[in-house]
């Protein structure tokens, strides 16, 4: 399509995008609607791949508050995710969508290894690829696995998808005060440690001088438009 401000995506999602009203486990129609939204931004002509978070199955700090390993703990987190990449490709691929899932962590009856050259190769050829597994070791949250993964596959943007139209000073639900930011720099960011992605996440953005772009991904046109340049939401860039 003409006009694309950016033309191959990272797509950061949580866990709980899945969860539906009952807030956890996976609700399909939950899954069906993000599906929607994914499949319109792909028939803009847009590469999409997509990392999914693991909140809505296991939160790793419940592990730790009850004296369970790190480690151990983080694993189990990354193996949500690819039961959540899994319910994804199943509603993408049931609305027509091409669909490769990829781990981390190899499993090789339910998701191909991660493999960087592959992973580009599947987008090219106009297939949504979902990353799944975090990046395979401990310590590090899904946020930084998106960071790692958008700079690996070239991505012009990471797209955090919320619940809320960008990032506020203070949360907006508690207080109707908070201020909503339209831009921010990575140091900003940092600096008022906002919530937008962990710091490991931001500073390797920044690093790499990768946008951030955060937006409502249940406004039914504020992913689209953004992608043309009418940014809906705050971005998070270099300044």
């Amino acid at each position: 399509m003409e006009g694309l401000k950016y033309r191959r995506i990272l797509l950061k999602l949580s866990g709980e995008a899945l969860a539906g009203p009952q807030e956890y486990g996976i609700d399909p129609k939950a899954a069906d609607d993000i599906a929607q939204r994914i499949r319109e931004v792909r028939e803009m002509g847009v590469d999409v791949a997509i990392v999914i978070g693991a909140g809505n199955l296991w939160r790793g700090r419940v592990g730790l508050e009850a004296g369970m390993d790190r480690a151990t703990a983080d694993y189990m987190g990354m193996l949500a995710t690819v039961m959540n990449a899994l319910a994804l490709m199943d509603a993408l691929e049931r609305l027509g969508v091409v669909v490769r899932v990829q781990s981390a962590i190899e499993m090789h009856a339910v998701a191909e290894p991660y493999i960087r050259r592959r992973a580009i190769r599947h987008l090219e050829k106009g297939r949504v690829v979902i990353f799944g597994g975090g990046t395979g070791n401990p310590y590090f949250s899904t946020d930084t696995a998106a960071a790692l993964r958008a700079m690996e596959i070239n991505a012009d943007v990471l797209i955090k998808a919320t619940k809320v139209d960008g990032v506020y000073d203070s949360d907006p639900k508690r207080n109707p005060n908070a201020v909503k930011f339209d831009r921010l720099t990575y140091i900003e960011t940092l600096n008022r440690r906002l919530e937008v992605m962990d710091s490991t996440a931001i500073s390797l953005c920044m690093e790499n001088k990768l946008p951030i772009l955060v937006l409502n991904l249940w406004d039914p046109d504020a992913l689209r438009l953004s992608l043309l340049g009418e940014i809906r939401g705050t971005l998070v860039h270099a300044g």
